[in-house]
């Protein structure tokens, strides 16, 4: 991991880019002491979803919380892959068809995303743990909803998990929801105009946690109510400390 880039925010957030190899990610802390972590899951694009992230962040750590995300595979500046944007490019054509999205389309466009990110996220987390300013236990926040998934359920060190449930999930992939076992609190815009709201309630139902929590409100993609972070962070103030 090398930071390359440094700047104190408005709030006294410390917010450092990095680069881990050829990913690059950013951090933002509240301080020298140690802190527990939220990873930060997105769609992809850092630049693009720096606003919201970045919201997202300052008010993680307004609650005492550190905060990390990186860069998705195939997304920003990495390289991209041929057959994933065939397969979005599918999806765009169901979706705009009014159409249903063929489950052959999710698994080409999903399912080797979670195979790469995974790791990739699991690696961060080894460069973050090691900084003097983080401490573990870790919570996940965020989506591509199949990459917490499959983090829910592979990496031991992740306590506690926000899922937003505002992407397509290969139905293989239920058979791991069953294995999740961590603490859940999964965030469901009810008129997600790119969303199975149907898939993502099964999704729920088969989550194997004993503590699982659905917040379901109205509107589309980006209609989440304000109120949803202080909720998020009551959530991880319950199980990060």
């Amino acid at each position: 991991m090398h930071f390359t880039a440094e700047q104190r925010l408005d709030d006294g957030v410390l917010e450092r880019e990095f680069t881990l190899g050829e990913i690059p990610g950013i951090l933002w802390t509240p301080g020298p002491a140690p802190a527990p972590l939220i990873l930060l899951g997105h769609p992809g694009g850092l630049r693009r979803m720096y606003p919201r992230l970045v919201a997202r962040a300052r008010h993680g750590v307004a609650a005492g919380f550190a905060a990390a995300t990186i860069e998705l595979p195939g997304s920003g500046d990495r390289p991209r892959s041929a057959a994933a944007e065939e397969a979005r490019a599918d999806l765009h054509r169901a979706l705009a068809a009014g159409q249903p999205v063929d489950d052959e389309i999710v698994n080409r466009l999903v399912l080797p995303l979670v195979d790469q990110a995974v790791p990739e996220w699991r690696t961060a987390l080894d460069a973050l743990l090691a900084l003097p300013e983080i401490r573990g236990p870790i919570g996940y926040a965020g989506g591509v909803i199949a990459i917490g998934v499959r983090l829910a359920v592979v990496e031991p060190r992740i306590a506690a998990a926000l899922l937003f449930a505002g992407s397509y999930v290969p139905r293989a992939m239920f058979e791991e929801a069953r294995q999740v076992t961590i603490p859940l609190q999964v965030l469901l815009q009810w008129d997600d105009e790119g969303n199975d709201r149907q898939l993502a309630l099964d999704l729920f139902d088969a989550f194997g946690s004993r503590e699982k929590t659905l917040h379901a409100n109205m509107g589309g993609h980006t209609g989440v109510p304000e109120f949803e972070g202080d909720a998020g962070n009551r959530f991880f103030a319950r199980h990060l400390r």
